[in-house]
């Protein structure tokens, strides 16, 4: 399972990488990467916590990139539906893809103390969910799995 979020790595790297993925596979795709949601995008990829719209618009309008909920809902969708970011259900917020463009069936692991989020992959189809549809005759088409709990930083300095 490949996960990012709680472990360190080089940040910059991660969001310069990210970034320039998302670029190349719009340009590819015939998508446009306005400024607005290459910002949110950049915002998203900060932290790896999920941000709530205004949250995401409030720096937005800092900015001067737009101060109407369309402006943030607009870009927020974009991302979300080209898979270069993720809604957290649980959080009503959002988290920018560890592997933006690739449809994967994430899991969320949301540390209830910092607000974290790292994701993983997983394949839905194997494992007991994978069986358990099949038994069904249940065709899996999205999965959303968020677990809340932890994350190892916050873990220690509990245990502390």
């Amino acid at each position: 399972m490949d996960t990012l979020g709680f472990e360190p790595h080089d940040h910059a790297g991660c969001i310069d990488g990210c970034i320039a993925s998302v670029d190349a596979q719009c340009k590819a795709q015939g998508l446009q990467f306005t400024p607005v949601r290459k910002r949110v995008l950049e915002i998203l990829l900060q932290e790896h916590r999920a941000l709530g719209a205004y949250e995401i618009l409030d720096r937005l309008r800092e900015e001067g990139l737009g101060s109407q909920p369309p402006v943030a809902y607009r870009a927020l969708d974009f991302l979300v539906k080209n898979h270069f970011a993720h809604k957290i259900e649980r959080l009503n917020a959002f988290i920018a893809c560890t592997h933006p463009g690739e449809k994967h069936a994430p899991i969320f692991m949301i540390c209830r103390q910092c607000n974290t989020v790292a994701e993983a992959h997983t394949n839905p189809s194997k494992g007991q969910l994978g069986q358990a549809a099949r038994d069904a005759g249940f065709h899996i088409e999205r999965t959303v799995v968020e677990a809340e709990g932890l994350c190892p930083k916050c873990y220690q300095a509990n245990a502390v």
